[in-house]
């Protein structure tokens, strides 16, 4: 039985098909079984229940534990659970301690390494879905404001993710390993809001603003905090002198190449209609 928290979510959701499909039995986590729609095959769960009883392995989204951990990993140890693989992420990479993504992150992967459980640290880049922020802009033909318009990143597919954890999950090819996860290419925001166009059929324009204007802009999104805005802002101006390369690990660990922030884009293109 394999445990995946944030269920419902752009990874877990994609995740809970890929195990189904590959014949595993998932109990899927959310906060409302009712509304979660997700395939009849999965066992669906409340979150704050955390039912343990013959869970093997868990998919531990830090998302759903942002606050704590609490006493997550001694109650799985105590329930047998031998395995856990985090979606953790590339700003786990960092040393500097006032990158809160960063220190979130490595506190979790710190307690899952000192449980004792196997473990595989995931650690995607920017996301795809990231872009998804721009939804109800781009519906109402305004056009997507953000600041460093020649900043670049290697957004990755939700579906890429999904698929190197489940190779986590469902063997032994991990174990102990913290794979950086990134798309295929290095490409600006403006370039990205170019092929939302193109797969949605209708214009969709850049407006660059400056650092102190989005700043503004996050801090009035309720799941933005202060530190997290400066963090997230100071990356993206490092990144339009420093751009990071792509990395080769989702080819390697699942067999194909990752997906292109173009497929993303058709993938999606009814979110932005």
């Amino acid at each position: 039985m394999i445990l995946v928290t944030g269920a419902t979510g752009n990874v877990g959701r994609h995740l809970v098909g890929e195990l189904l499909t590959a014949g595993a039995e998932v109990r899927a986590l959310t906060r409302d079984p009712a509304t979660a729609r997700l395939p009849n095959e999965a066992q669906v769960a409340r979150t704050d229940e955390m039912p343990l009883d013959g869970v093997t392995s868990i998919f531990l989204n830090p998302a759903v534990f942002w606050n704590g951990l609490d006493d997550l990993l001694t109650r799985a140890t105590d329930h047998g659970v031998r395995r856990v693989v985090v979606l953790s992420s590339g700003a786990a990479l960092s040393d500097d301690p006032s990158n809160d993504l960063a220190v979130k992150h490595l506190a979790i992967e710190r307690a899952v390494e000192a449980s004792g459980m196997e473990w595989t640290f995931t650690r995607p880049g920017e996301f795809s879905s990231n872009a998804l922020g721009w939804r109800e802009t781009i519906r109402a033909d305004e056009p997507v404001r953000e600041p460093y318009p020649m900043a670049r990143s290697t957004p990755i597919h939700e579906r890429d993710i999904a698929a190197v954890a489940a190779k986590a999950l469902l063997t032994d090819d991990l174990v102990g390993a913290r794979p950086l996860l990134t798309g295929p290419e290095s490409i600006t925001h403006p370039e990205m809001v170019e092929m939302i166009g193109e797969a949605t059929g209708r214009p969709v324009r850049f407006e660059e603003i400056t650092p102190e204007e989005a700043r503004e802009k996050m801090l009035a999104m309720p799941y933005m905090r202060e530190g997290l805005v400066d963090v997230l802002l100071r990356m993206r101006a490092r990144s339009a002198d420093h751009p990071s390369d792509p990395s080769p690990e989702v080819k390697r660990i699942t067999g194909h190449p990752a997906r292109t922030f173009k497929e993303w884009a058709a993938d999606h293109a009814d979110d932005f209609s």
